[in-house]
């Protein structure tokens, strides 16, 4: 029976992969069920019995790299530089890795829209980031560490947008925008210490 489950998780993130690749070049909308089996190589009833919606999917996808994100920089350390220090190890990593800013970039624009499955995702996930270096520039403000006058709630809210637009820029013309240093130079400018 363990071999049957290992194929079954095996062909699930097959299919998470594939959906992720497809979401990546073709959009959300622009993607179909049919398509990303055809890509696993299995049948559309296939595809069906491990995600039975193109939302469940979806989900699947957007779980799997928050579950990512998370481990390799350990976004969940108490908040204060650490924190801060995370995200721009998780922008670095993604320098590396542009074909996951793209997907998420793309799915961030089209989930403006509140009828998109991906709506709510996006709703929690900059709510939580907007959250943890809120949280951080508290923190540090605290400690006499954050420039006198910075708002920790504006700060938060524009480093996430300052990343997440960053991020646009620098897959639109790569050569001319250094998203990791970008970022440093921003939170060094609200910071009394070395970050």
């Amino acid at each position: 029976m363990t071999g049957g489950y290992l194929k079954g998780r095996i062909r699930r993130e097959d299919i998470i992969t594939a959906a992720a690749s497809a979401y990546g070049e073709l959009g959300y909308h622009g993607s179909s069920l049919r398509e990303i089996a055809k890509r696993v190589g299995i049948s559309h009833a296939g595809l069906l019995y491990y995600f039975p919606t193109k939302e469940a999917l979806l989900a699947a996808v957007l779980e799997r790299r928050d579950a990512e994100d998370s481990e390799r920089e350990q976004l969940t350390v108490p908040p204060g530089l650490d924190v801060l220090r995370h995200f721009v190890a998780l922008a670095e990593h993604n320098v590396r890795h542009p074909g996951i800013v793209d997907l998420y970039s793309r799915l961030a624009a089209e989930a403006v829209s509140p009828d998109h499955p991906a709506h709510a995702y996006f709703e929690r996930h900059y709510r939580a980031a907007r959250e943890g270096v809120h949280e951080s520039f508290e923190a540090l403000a605290a400690r006499g560490e954050l420039r006198e006058g910075v708002d920790p709630a504006m700060a938060s809210l524009t480093f996430i947008a300052l990343m997440d637009g960053l991020q646009v820029q620098w897959l639109t013309v790569p050569g001319d925008v250094d998203l990791v240093g970008s970022l440093r130079f921003c939170l060094q400018n609200l910071l009394t210490v070395p970050l």
